[in-house]
Formats: C-alpha cells, structure tokens, sequence
C-alpha cells in the first residue's frame, strides 16, 4: 500500500489562484509563482498549436528536477508503488514503443535496477503493460495491466506478483476481462481498480471502479463480466469526448483522510468523489466543482491523507496540479513546462505520482495523443522529481 506522509507545504503557493498564468517575472512575483523563460522548448513547442493556444505560449512554473535518464528499452515510465522496504517500484509498459518488453524496475535512492524483467504475456496479444501497481496487506504487489492499445476485446488483466523474503515470485492473473485497468488502490483487505473503458451496451463512452476482497482474490482468478454492470463495479462514469477524440474515463485513484475515493477522468478532466456506506458498498458520487482553475485532463494522482491535499498529473497540459480537498478543491499548478523532450527533469508529460516525505516523484509517459502540449514521444525518457519544502 502506498503511505502518506505529512508534509509542511508553503502557503506562498495557495495563496492565490493561478487561472491565468503568469507569463513574466514581474507577473511572477505579483502572483508568489516561479515562471522561468525556457527559450528552447518555447521553440519546440512553436511549429504546432496544439490545444488552441498560441504556439510557445504554455509557461514554465516550478522546477522539476531530473531523477533518472532511462534508456530506449524503457520508454514509457508509468505506475509507480512504496514497496515496505522504502524502496519505489516503477512499471514500464513500453507502449511508445512495443518493441521492448515491458518490465518492473526497483528505485533505491539514486540507483534504478531490474525488478522484474519476464513478466507474463497476455496469451492472445502476446504483450504485457504493466501500469499502476500497489502492495497489497497480503505483502503481494499487484499491478494493473493495460491491453487497450493492443485489443479492445477486454484483454486486460490485475496481476498478482507473489513476493519472497522482498524477491518477486510467481506472477499470476488475479482478475481478467478488463478492457483498460489503469490505477490500483489498497485500503484495507480491498483493493480498488479503475477501468477507463468498462464500456455497458448502451454507453460506448464509460469507466467505472471495480473493487475486490483479499479473499475472493486469494480463491483464484476472477473473471469480469465485461459489458454489464458486474458485481464488482463500485462507480460508473461517463466521458465527454472533446477536441482530443480521447473517451478514456477514470484514470488515477486514491482516498483522503475521511475515506472517501477520488478519481479523474483522462478525457474530459472532471474530478469524481466517491463516497461509501459503512459496508463498503456506494454511498454517493458526485463531480466536484473546482475553484481557481479548471483541469482538461486527470492522470495519475494521490493524495496526502495528513493535508487532504491531492497531486495529480495534468498530462494534456504537462503540468502537475494540486487541488485542496479541504479549502474549496482550489487549484495550484505546482508545475508546468511546454512541449519538452524531459531534458534536465522537464515534465514530459507526467502520468504517475508518488509521495514520500517531502519528495514528489514523477513518471514521464512521453506518449501523447493530438492536442497535447507535448507533441510527440522522444528520447530521453525520464523520471523527475519536486521537493516541497
């Protein structure tokens, strides 16, 4: 399971709203946020105007730091889990360029190492995507795998990798028949999965949450029933589809201190609350109105559970936002640069989120689709980070 930690965050940063951001110093200093002049990647982002704004005209805020420098085997970093050890593990599904296999790798301070390099195939797409992944109460790690982009007939899978005195196992189907399983999410004895196309007959556009109990999980594998409101369905949604042509639907997932889940839709950008009754079964869910500034696209996220403060990945607009769960769900664009290809810790465009300490770890899927501030998938593939002090 993945641990928050309390965090002191200045105040300076929520002071005020960020809905029109700060294109000069002077505008920086008015407004208490960082903007930088990035020359370079203004001019790389110039030649395409990619979400109806003038070209070179997305700021950089922040300074987001380099942590690693992947090679081309591993081109698209993505979920990332706090393993009990202290240590991260990354999933990389490689779907930028399938070529390479996907794997596990293990972060240990500075150094980055193979976790696990054979995972499994899905037996037809004869592929593996590992995406987000959590440990489990079980010690377990599970990870969901994406298959969307190599079958839409419902061929992704929650896999369990059985651990061994901190060494990886056996690695087995847990549940199948997922069209996109994206983000994991353990609290308690339940772990909770986002499918951002779990599509029913009648609506070609939705996602949902599905949960799953520890002991169901350990009976053997689950088989969904895809194109129906399963039993295992917690929360369904539906996607507006805009000028991205993207329908995919809840994305990320985590819960604040009171219990309640949040996810985002990778679409259309709406934030959800999902609250429960005492049985775990669905209370209530509902959008969430924002303040200060209004989010296109919601990745991964999570959230400090000592702050109720949520991160989360803005990948249209290749920045990392914050949203006060407990002061309005005000907006803060933490950071933000243009169209960049991750050089020096760049964002470039941020999928995945970890918190620990006061340190914001952050994947660079680098794989976007149009209208995108990041315009194409490129060399070097890296993982930043921010330190909130």
């Amino acid at each position: 399971m993945r641990k928050l930690f309390s965090l002191l965050f200045g105040g300076a940063l929520l002071a005020g709203c960020q809905s029109n951001p700060p294109k000069t110093q002077d505008e920086a200093v008015s407004k208490e946020a960082v903007v930088q002049t990035d020359a370079s990647a203004q001019k790389a982002a110039a030649p395409a105007d990619t979400m109806g704004l003038p070209a070179g005209s997305i700021p950089t805020i922040g300074s987001p730091k380099l942590l690693f420098t992947l090679d081309d085997a591993h081109n698209t970093p993505d979920g990332l889990a706090l393993a009990p050890n202290g240590h991260l593990i990354l999933s990389v599904p490689n779907l930028a360029d399938t070529s390479h296999p996907a794997s596990l790798m293990e972060i240990d301070g500075t150094t980055i190492k193979p976790f696990a390099t054979n995972l499994p195939v899905e037996p037809t797409t004869k592929k593996a995507a590992p995406m987000d992944l959590a440990f489990g109460p079980d010690g377990n790690l599970y990870y969901a795998e994406n298959q969307y982009e190599n079958s839409k007939d419902f061929k992704s899978r929650l896999m369990k990798v059985t651990m061994k005195n901190g060494k990886p196992g056996a690695i087995t189907t847990a549940v199948d028949n997922f069209a996109l399983a994206n983000a994991v999410v353990w609290k308690g004895n339940t772990i909770y999965v986002t499918d951002s196309q779990w599509d029913l007959p009648d609506n070609d556009k939705g996602s949902a949450i599905l949960k799953f109990s520890l002991a169901e999980l350990n009976k053997g594998t689950v088989h969904l029933k895809p194109k129906t409101k399963d039993p295992h369905v917690l929360a369904m949604f539906s996607t507006t589809v805009n000028e991205t042509g993207v329908d995919n639907g809840a994305d990320g997932l985590d819960y604040d201190s009171k219990g309640n889940f949040y996810t985002g839709s990778f679409g259309d950008g709406k934030l959800y609350k999902v609250s429960l009754n005492p049985d775990g079964s669905l209370a209530k869910q509902e959008t969430l109105t924002l303040s200060c500034k209004q989010i296109p696209c919601v990745d991964g996220l999570i959230i400090d559970r000592a702050t109720d403060l949520m991160y989360l990945c803005n990948s249209r607009e290749n920045s990392i936002e914050t949203v006060d769960l407990r002061n309005g769900n005000k907006v803060t664009t933490l950071a933000q640069n243009p169209d960049t290809d991750g050089s020096g810790g760049k964002l470039d465009q941020p999928a995945e989120v970890l918190l620990k300490g006061k340190r914001l770890y952050i994947s660079n899927f680098d794989h976007p689709v149009k209208h995108f501030a990041n315009t194409k998938s490129d060399a070097p593939h890296t993982m930043s980070v921010i330190d909130l002090n």
